[in-house]
């Protein structure tokens, strides 16, 4: 009896410690979104959806650095190399430059393909490894621009949600008593309705990260606007995580609204990339970087980092030497006295030598046209 419940204890450890390791290794998934009317990425196979390739985290990096025009990191493995080149389009004259990288939290893999056809379309990769973070290398700031879509927002106008449910084709019915109470009816992609009450704190955090989402990429426009109009031709690189999700989850009762949240967000992400595609021309390619952890387990997993130059090496003292400045200057006036005469000796020796050089044709001068 005694052995069987050491050896129940025995494989209760070991799953213990083996699980927490499985769920570490499988992070997610990532969506590759070609541009409109230019093909940066390559044509899937039929079987793509029967493949769903692997990656590691370094090597979604590694993508991003690649579509903005920069040579991915060294520590990038010959292996990671051949999963890019199933990727990426091989010629590195077709590259956008620009790349929508966006984290999404509190997500499956299974949500996005299944409530929307543009996520269903693009290229996916599952099972992606790795939980550390990964910090994306750029040489210079010069090189690229890196505008953050997740910069906190306290709170939103009722003229900014107004203006939102209009683009989504959707309403907001005000609460005239209380302001920033009403309720947000957004239409989803299968004809149903979804009702986003901001009285409630959770579906409130929801909308004013849905917003904010928003108001950055649209600031992102008008920055690129402003970069096609100066003489510069930095990469642009659109970076930010999205937590909203993980609000509706702490809310009870939750899985309804939780569904209806998601489904909202992919439409606005639709939204949000045809407008970008609209603004640059189709040169933008979106990652969409999604798992099923939230920001309470996990922090941004992706981000960016600015290498520091190789600073100058400049000779200087180890140790200041115990000497005045009049001993300097009478040190490096005698160099330069010694210095002078013994140039001015040789300048002079050497002009005597060539006045009395004899003129004869067996000389130095003429011995490459000595006939004898």
């Amino acid at each position: 009896m005694e052995f069987r419940v050491c050896s129940v204890l025995s494989l209760f450890i070991i799953f213990f410690l083996i699980s927490p390791r499985a769920r570490s290794e499988d992070s997610g998934s990532v969506f590759f979104i070609d541009g409109t009317g230019h093909q940066f990425l390559r044509e899937r196979s039929p079987d793509h959806e029967v493949e769903k390739p692997s990656l590691l985290l370094q090597e979604v990096g590694a993508a991003v650095s690649i579509l903005l025009g920069f040579s991915p990191s060294s520590s990038l493995s010959a292996a990671g190399s051949s999963k890019l080149d199933e990727i990426l389009v091989p010629n590195p004259f077709k590259r956008p430059r620009a790349v929508l990288l966006l984290e999404v939290n509190g997500i499956d893999d299974r949500q996005i393909a299944q409530y929307n056809e543009m996520f269903s379309n693009a290229f996916r990769s599952t099972h992606i490894l790795g939980s550390d973070k990964v910090d994306i290398q750029f040489r210079d700031e010069d090189d690229v621009s890196v505008l953050l879509l997740d910069e906190p927002s306290k709170d939103c106008t009722e003229k900014e949600i107004s203006a939102f449910a209009s683009m989504m084709g959707g309403s907001y019915a005000s609460n005239t008593q209380e302001p920033l109470n009403g309720v947000l009816t957004i239409p989803l992609a299968n004809g149903a309705m979804v009702n986003l009450h901001m009285s409630k704190k959770s579906e409130r955090e929801y909308v004013v990260a849905l917003l904010s989402l928003v108001r950055n990429v649209e600031r992102a426009i008008q920055m690129h606007d402003d970069l096609s109009q100066s003489t510069r031709n930095p990469a642009e690189l659109l970076m930010g995580c999205f937590s909203g999700i993980k609000a509706l989850q702490e809310q009870d009762g939750a899985e309804s609204i939780v569904q209806d949240g998601v489904e909202l967000l992919l439409v606005t992400l639709t939204k949000i990339l045809g407008s970008l595609q609209e603004a640059y021309k189709g040169q933008i390619v979106g990652v969409i970087y999604s798992h099923s952890r939230t920001t309470q387990e996990l922090s941004k997993t992706l981000d960016f980092v600015f290498s520091s130059h190789n600073a100058a090496r400049l000779l200087a003292e180890d140790k200041a030497l115990n000497v005045s400045l009049a001993e300097v200057v009478f040190v490096r006036r005698t160099l330069a006295w010694v210095t002078g005469l013994i140039l001015l000796i040789s300048t002079l020796i050497g002009i005597c030598y060539l006045l009395n050089m004899p003129l004869t044709r067996d000389t130095l001068l003429y011995s490459n046209v000595k006939l004898d």
